[in-house]
C-alpha cells in the first residue's frame, strides 16, 4: 500500500460506512452519515482522489439516473485472514470489499506448538499470495483468530486451556518474519461474530455466535460491537458447569460443558458405546480404523443408530442447558451455531433448541431465533478480514494511533 495522508474523523466515518454497507451509493452514504448531499459528495470526492474509494459501476435503477456503487479501492492492498482451530486452520486472502480471493483449509494440531503451527501458516499465506501473483508488500493488514482467551491489546493468548504451550506467545512477532503489515489477534469466535455482523450490515445489534468443536466458545455482539469484556475473556462459555459430578475438564474444573458435550466427548462416548456392544455400526468403524470421530457418531445417528442418537441428543441438550443461562442473562435476538459439530446432523441442533426453549424464560425466547451460521466455514476468515480492515482504517486517524498493532 502506498502512503496516504492521515484520515480525518469524517473520512474514517465515511470509509467505515462503505465497509459496513457493502457498496452503498453516495446518497445512501450521506443518509448513513446524516450529512447533506453536498458535504457527502465533497467527502467522497476527496477519498476517491486519495485512492481510498472507487466507483465500480451503477446500481439498479430506482427511476432516475442510476447511482454509482462506492467501494474501497483495491489498490490499497489485500487482507490476510487466519482462522486457527484446535485441529484445523483456514487461511484466506481477501479484497478490501471482503471478497475472498483465495482460501485454503487443512488439518493442523495446535498441540505441535506455536512455532511449528505458524511456520506452516506463514507458508500457506505465501502460497496464496503467489497464486494471486501478489507480494508480501501488497498486504494491508492481517487478522488472526485463535481458540482461546486473548488479551486484545497485546495480541497474546493468556493461559488457553486448549493450547497450554501458547501462553503469551507473540503471534505478531512470528508473522513479522514474512510480513510488514500490522497484525490483530482475537478469539476465533469473536471473529466469527464479527463476520456475521458484517454479513448482516450490523442490522442485528444483539446476538450470539456459539462455536462447538474441540472446545466451546461464544462470540457476543452487544449494541453492534463485539464485546470482549474487561480482560478479553468474555464468551468463554465452554467452562460453565453443567454437572458438578461430571468429568474433569482440561481447565482443571469438573463438569464443564466443553468436557461433556464438545467433539472429544462425543467421540469418547461413541467409543464407549462401540466397546460396550451398544452400537454394531460404531464397533465396525472402530475395528477398521482403531479410532472414532464425532462425524462417525453423526453418521451413525443419521443411519438410525440408537446409541449414536442418544449421544448426539445428550450433547445438544447439554450445550442448550448452558446456552439457556446465557440467553436468560443476555437476551439476544439471534443465536448462530457454527463449528465442526454442526456437521454431525440436524438432531444436535434440534436437541439444543429444545433445551434452550425449555430452560429459558418465556420473555427471553419469545422472539429468539436459533440457527446455523449462514457464513459457515468462511465466518472466521471473513471476520479476520473485517477486523484487520476496520483497525487499519482506525489507525489511519492520527488521534487513534496509540496502541497500533505492529
Amino acid at each position: 500500500m502506498s502512503r496516504r495522508a492521515p484520515l480525518s474523523a469524517a473520512e474514517l466515518s465515511a470509509l467505515e460506512g462503505v465497509l459496513w454497507s457493502h457498496g452503498p451509493s453516495r446518497d445512501v452514504l450521506a443518509s448513513h452519515l446524516n450529512y447533506s448531499r453536498t458535504r457527502a459528495n465533497a467527502l467522497v470526492a476527496g477519498l476517491i482522489e486519495q485512492g481510498w474509494l472507487d466507483e465500480v459501476g451503477p446500481q439498479a435503477s430506482s427511476g432516475g439516473r442510476r447511482a454509482e456503487t462506492l467501494q474501497l479501492h483495491r489498490s490499497i492492498g489485500v487482507l490476510l485472514g487466519v482462522d486457527l482451530g484446535a485441529t484445523s486452520v483456514e487461511v484466506a486472502v481477501l479484497a478490501p470489499d471482503l471478497q475472498v480471493l483465495a482460501r485454503h483449509g487443512e488439518a493442523i494440531d495446535v498441540g505441535d506448538g506455536p512455532g511449528a503451527v505458524f511456520t506452516r501458516i506463514r507458508a500457506l499465506l505465501r502460497q496464496l499470495l503467489a497464486q494471486l501473483q501478489l507480494k508480501a508488500s501488497d498486504v494491508l493488514g492481517i487478522g488472526v483468530g485463535v481458540p482461546g482467551p486473548v488479551d486484545f491489546g497485546s495480541g497474546q493468548l493468556v493461559e488457553p486451556p486448549l493450547m497450554p504451550r501458547w501462553d503469551r506467545y507473540s503471534i505478531r512477532d512470528d508473522l513479522r518474519a514474512d510480513f510488514d503489515a500490522p497484525v490483530w489477534v482475537d478469539n476465533d469466535v469473536n471473529l466469527m461474530a464479527l463476520g456475521e455482523s458484517w454479513r448482516l450490515r450490523r442490522a442485528l445489534p444483539n446476538f450470539l455466535v456459539i462455536k462447538v468443536g474441540t472446545g466451546i466458545g461464544c462470540g457476543v455482539v452487544c449494541h453492534g460491537e463485539v464485546y470482549r469484556g474487561a480482560t478479553g475473556s468474555a464468551g468463554d462459555v465452554g467452562h460453565l458447569c453443567v454437572d458438578p459430578a461430571g468429568p474433569r475438564c482440561r481447565c482443571g474444573n469438573v463438569g464443564c460443558v466443553e468436557a461433556m458435550a464438545a467433539g472429544p466427548a462425543i467421540a469418547r462416548l461413541g467409543q464407549e458405546a462401540a466397546l460396550g456392544g451398544q452400537s454394531d455400526w460404531l464397533a465396525q468403524v472402530l475395528s477398521e480404523r482403531g479410532t472414532l470421530t464425532p462425524e462417525d457418531v453423526g453418521t451413525a445417528s443419521r443411519l438410525g443408530d440408537a446409541a449414536a442418537n442418544a449421544i448426539v441428543q445428550r450433547s445438544g441438550a447439554l450445550v442448550g442447558q448452558m446456552l439457556a443461562s446465557v440467553v436468560n442473562f443476555f437476551n439476544p435476538s439471534h443465536v448462530f451455531i457454527c463449528g465442526g459439530i454442526t456437521r454431525i446432523g440436524p438432531l444436535f441442533l434440534a436437541s439444543l433448541r429444545q433445551s434452550v426453549y425449555q430452560r429459558s424464560l418465556a420473555l427471553s425466547t419469545r422472539h429468539l431465533d436459533i440457527g446455523l451460521s449462514p457464513l459457515g466455514e468462511q465466518a472466521g476468515v471473513i471476520g479476520a478480514g473485517v477486523l484487520a480492515l476496520q483497525e487499519v482504517l482506525r489507525q489511519s486517524v492520527p488521534s487513534r494511533r496509540e496502541g497500533m498493532a505492529t
